[in-house]
Parts: C-alpha cells; sequence; structure tokens
C-alpha cells in the first residue's frame, strides 16, 4: 500500500486560490477607507490641517505630521488638509510660486492614502483658476475658512503652524 495523497491536484487549486483571494481581501482591508463620504464612517480621530503657505519648510512640516498621523492611527483617523491663500499653490498643477515637485508627489500620495485635500475656491477665483488648474485629488470648497469651521463644528480638531 503506497503512501496516500494529502492533497489531490483539485483540493491543491482551490486552496491557492482561496489563498490569493484572502491575500487579496487583506490587501484592500489595509488601504485606508477615507473618501468624500467617509464622515458616514466613524473613525475615532479627525483632523483639519489650516495650509495658508507656500513656504517649502511649512509644507514640508505639514505634509510630515500628516504621515505620521496616518502611520500612528490608519484607518481610524479622518485627515483633511485645509489649503487656502499662498498655500493653494500646493495643489496647481503649475503652482504660481516655486513648490517644489516632491512635495506634490508627497500629497498626491497621502491622497492615495484617504487624506482629502481641500482647496479654497475664494483664493481660486483670486489667481483665476479653474478647478482643472489643481492636482486631481484637490477638492474644491467654496471658502477655506468656512470649511475649517464646518469641519470644526463636525468634531475636527484643528491644527495651524
Amino acid at each position: 500500500m503506497g503512501k496516500r495523497r494529502l492533497f489531490s491536484q483539485p483540493r491543491r487549486t482551490i486552496l491557492k486560490s482561496a489563498g490569493f483571494l484572502g491575500g487579496l481581501f487583506a490587501l484592500r482591508q489595509a488601504q485606508a477607507h477615507h473618501t468624500e463620504t467617509h464622515f458616514e464612517d466613524d473613525s475615532k480621530h479627525h483632523i483639519v490641517y489650516q495650509c495658508n503657505q507656500a513656504d517649502p519648510e511649512y509644507l514640508k512640516h505639514i505634509l510630515f505630521s500628516v504621515g505620521e498621523m496616518l502611520r500612528k492611527y490608519g484607518d481610524d483617523v479622518e485627515i483633511v488638509v485645509a489649503a487656502f491663500g499662498p498655500g493653494l499653490h500646493l495643489l496647481g498643477k503649475q503652482p504660481k510660486r516655486p513648490i517644489p515637485p516632491d512635495l506634490q508627489q508627497r500629497a498626491a500620495s497621502q491622497a492615495d492614502y484617504g487624506i482629502a485635500f481641500h482647496a479654497c475656491g475664494n483664493t481660486m477665483k483670486a489667481l483665476g483658476w479653474k478647478e482643472e488648474d489643481l492636482l486631481d485629488f484637490a477638492k474644491v470648497v467654496p471658502i477655506g475658512v468656512d470649511d475649517i469651521m464646518q469641519l470644526q463644528e463636525k468634531g475636527f480638531a484643528y491644527m495651524s503652524w
């Protein structure tokens, strides 16, 4: 009597497929769940960053802090960066102020993880910008400061440098 095979070929195929699908499911769960409708989800933490300067060091500090909050809290934090005044140039496809491309790339990467970047419509009007002048991940709000106020009324902590 020979050794009995523990797994048949069809069973191996099924187990491999199940493992693959489980891995895809786990990968999907690891991504942040923040979206424009994220307010329906209940993150324990909420924070809005004021971004109103175009200085690269200032922007670097904000984006670093945003990244640290995301690393610490993962899916349990909702983060909004409210850009207005000179800070809006971070979100411009062709900013009129010198914004290092690596900072825009970092913001785009953070947006991929669910960080919301809000662009002030009033500042856009003053600059003569339209929505198509913004990076794809930016969301236009009518008034940047009003956006911050409304987010605070919804329970967002406010961070300003």
